[in-house]
């Protein structure tokens, strides 16, 4: 049986404050959102463009709380072995092998389906942790809709069924974020069991703190232009748009090659670190008039 437990955040001010510790400038709505997944202790589903931050809130959860991560990465083809438990077919074989003549078929079974044949995927080791724990599910929209299945029981009830060994019941709820690029639109049993928060690109004044944040070396003037470049290419209608992850990758670039302003030079020499197609780095040439 889950048990009570004291909320990690006393209050919103509070999860800014201690996630702004582990550089992640959460705006007001993430902060509050947050607050209350650890209050009302229900998962968190964040949704917005790659690249705004989702994962990294989730880390930054975790670090900001002490707790430990348990990552769930989704991919198109994923199933329940991978997500909550598969069984060491190999080890049982062996065990078998060596029980043959010796012992009754319900005593190999026994042991066989036991704790030290049990390989527990991230759904069920999270679930069995009694340390405080953020269960990361990333991009939960490019695994199947079966998968979403599986994960209700968990975000439900908190508790995992193995047939063969029965319920396992967190004894400590861990805090469960879900991300997704809205690749596909996830089912409404999910959905009403998560509060939502959507992440877009931030505004120019919070991503330039951002970048100071992560770039302190870089000097303001050169963070204001990156910035303002960001922002035209995101305007150009890309394959990709830069994310926020790419704009503060700009930032060590060009602090690594010594340049102290972006002029067409530095953009051009430069225009990979954040622009991932050949088509975008063209079509950004011409906008910006760097040929």
């Amino acid at each position: 049986m889950t048990v009570p437990q004291s909320p990690l955040f006393g209050s919103v001010e509070d999860v800014a404050e201690r996630l702004a510790g582990c550089d992640y400038l959460a705006s007001t709505a993430v902060a509050t959102t947050v607050f209350l997944a650890d209050r009302l202790g229900k998962p968190l589903l964040v949704e917005g463009p790659a690249g705004v931050g989702k994962t990294e809130l989730a880390k930054a959860v975790a670090a900001a709380t002490g707790s430990g991560l348990v990552r769930l990465q989704c991919y198109e083809g994923i199933d329940e072995a991978r997500a909550l438990y598969e069984w060491n077919h190999a080890k049982q074989l062996l065990r078998i092998t060596a029980g043959q003549g010796r012992e009754s078929w319900d005593e190999t079974r026994d042991d066989v389906f036991s704790e030290e044949f049990l390989l527990p995927r991230p759904l069920l080791t999270a679930i069995r942790r009694t340390e405080p724990t953020v269960l990361l599910v990333d991009e939960i929209d490019k695994a199947d809709v079966e998968v979403e299945g599986l994960l209700l029981e968990v975000l439900s009830d908190y508790q995992v069924t193995v047939p063969e060994m029965g319920t396992v019941q967190a004894s400590r709820r861990p805090i469960a974020v879900l991300t997704s690029n809205s690749t596909r639109e996830l089912s409404e049993a999910l959905k009403r069991r998560c509060l939502f928060l959507h992440l877009d690109f931030p505004d120019a004044d919070l991503e330039r703190r951002i970048v100071l944040t992560r770039v302190p070396e870089l000097p303001e003037a050169l963070v204001d232009a990156l910035v303002r470049t960001v922002r035209v290419l995101r305007g150009l209608e890309l394959r990709k748009s830069p994310s926020v992850a790419e704009a503060i990758d700009w930032g060590r670039t060009l602090l690594a090659l010594g340049m102290d302003t972006l002029d067409a030079d530095a953009v051009r020499a430069t225009l990979g670190v954040v622009l991932k197609h050949r088509s975008d780095a063209d079509k950004a040439v011409r906008e910006l008039k760097l040929d």
